[in-house]
């Protein structure tokens, strides 16, 4: 089961909620012990599975290695593994697709307004919402991908906002939409839907719990009790607000015009402008 999103978009969270979900415990799971998500361009998995380090492979040969890496996976896995992406749905370099279709039960796609996707990514990446709004309208734009060593994750192709959302909703896959505004507003509904979807057992007093324990106030809380492995270098925190709309009153009318006329079609397809073209 891929979780798949453009990053910024309410990935983390997701994979918080299920992890309490599967936990099924009576405390929150750990922060950094979550036994669920684990993204899927983890350059040690990979790494551990070929038998070759990374960086003595072309980006080709990595690409055209991952799907096979997926298969050996779900192989030596006796139940659903869910695994985090940020790739954009594409074929490898040798014409396959990335993610399999034979290994796959399906897609959670989670979209969240590319206003608000500015914010945050330019806060996680200590950049510029400028430059974190060049990175969503750029179609070569890319995580990771050093051939040094130095990344943890294989290089990731993102294309651009409106590109990576449609790469998955094409993709032919079983797939899913979840919107992060949806998962504030309507969490019952919305993450009810998505255990439902990902064939989990339905339990209305387990979902409410695993909310609970994934509020954004309880990952606050444990990322500054234990830190959160997963927070950039440069980033004071992973977990900064976690809400919805809050672009109004950061991104200047020249910004919101630049994503706007970039991701207009997908915006108006999602919810996020009006026929008349008023961002909502």
């Amino acid at each position: 089961m891929w979780l798949a999103s453009y990053p910024k978009s309410g990935n983390t969270w997701l994979r918080a909620f299920l992890a309490n979900y599967l936990n099924n415990a009576e405390t929150p799971a750990r922060i950094n012990e979550w036994n669920v998500g684990f993204i899927a361009s983890a350059r040690n998995s990979f790494e551990e599975l070929v038998g070759v380090e990374a960086s003595d492979l072309t980006p080709e040969q990595i690409e055209n290695l991952r799907p096979m890496v997926y298969r050996l996976h779900a192989e030596d896995s006796q139940e659903t593994l869910f695994r985090k992406v940020h790739d954009a749905y594409q074929l490898t370099a040798g014409g396959e697709p990335m993610f399999p279709a034979d290994v796959t039960h399906g897609v959670v796609y989670i979209l969240r307004h590319p206003c608000d996707v500015a914010v945050s990514y330019a806060h996680h990446n200590s950049h510029s919402i400028d430059r974190a709004i060049a990175c969503m309208n750029n179609p070569h734009h890319t995580l990771a991908g050093r051939q040094d060593g130095v990344d943890v994750q294989l290089k990731q192709k993102l294309l651009t906002w409106s590109q990576h959302a449609r790469s998955w909703l094409a993709s032919g896959l079983n797939c899913h939409v979840a919107r992060y505004e949806d998962m504030h507003a309507q969490p019952l509904e919305t993450f009810g839907a998505i255990v439902t979807f990902a064939g989990l057992a339905y339990d209305s007093a387990r979902l409410q719990r695993a909310l609970e324990f994934s509020s954004f106030q309880e990952l606050q809380t444990q990322e500054a009790r234990d830190n959160f492995n997963e927070r950039p270098p440069r980033a004071p925190n992973f977990f900064r607000q976690g809400k919805a709309g809050t672009w109004r009153e950061i991104l200047s009318a020249s910004q919101v015009a630049q994503i706007v006329d970039a991701h207009r079609d997908v915006m108006r397809q999602f919810g996020y402008l009006d026929r008349e073209g008023n961002v909502l």
